[in-house]
């Protein structure tokens, strides 16, 4: 019975055995039947999971994270100047945009820089007149996100229907019958 409610289960490999084990469940352990298969262990039914570990790391500027300290890291580790200098100038860049992610104010590039030379405890520095990139990282509204199944030609399309009648909508009269009116596009 249980098999010809639920047809989908039979995909499944171990289908029968599945189905003997629901039985189990289902009766709370208490049905006397002689099953083809071991009766499954309450307590592997009903197992709690283990408890996942946080990670515990003491982060100096939570609006930046952990992923700038360790993109701090990386950067000193680097051997070449240059390209030391080069992601300074990216991590500082970056830096401001997770600024103004959680802060919603302006925020000077002079003070970006100098906590970045905080964080790498004065080893990564950038000059006092370094302009930083600004970066806005905007989603839109859920109102006026597009769907993909439309195309922008179907827009203009009515755009231009519009433009030819001026903005308003033809009203015709029929002849025949009750009178009705119609809207024409």
């Amino acid at each position: 019975m249980m098999g010809v409610l639920n047809p989908h289960l039979r995909d499944v490999s171990d289908f029968k055995h599945k189905l003997w084990d629901h039985l189990h469940i289902i009766s709370d352990f208490k049905i006397d039947v002689d099953s083809p298969y071991p009766v499954p262990a309450r307590d592997a039914i009903h197992k709690k999971p283990e408890l996942l570990d946080y990670p515990q790391h003491a982060i100096r500027y939570k609006h930046y994270g952990h992923t700038i300290e360790r993109m701090i890291e990386k950067a000193l580790a680097m051997p070449a100047p240059e390209n030391r200098e080069r992601m300074a100038m990216s991590i500082a860049n970056f830096m401001k945009m997770a600024y103004m992610t959680w802060n919603k104010d302006t925020v000077q590039d002079e003070h970006i820089i100098q906590n970045l030379t905080e964080l790498s405890n004065g080893q990564l520095a950038l000059p006092a007149d370094t302009v930083l990139t600004k970066l806005d990282f905007k989603t839109p509204p859920p109102g006026n996100r597009t769907k993909s199944g439309t195309t922008a030609s179907s827009n203009n399309n009515q755009k231009n229907n519009n433009q030819k009648s001026g903005g308003k909508k033809n009203m015709v009269k029929k002849k025949n019958g009750p009178k009705k009116v119609s809207y024409r596009r």
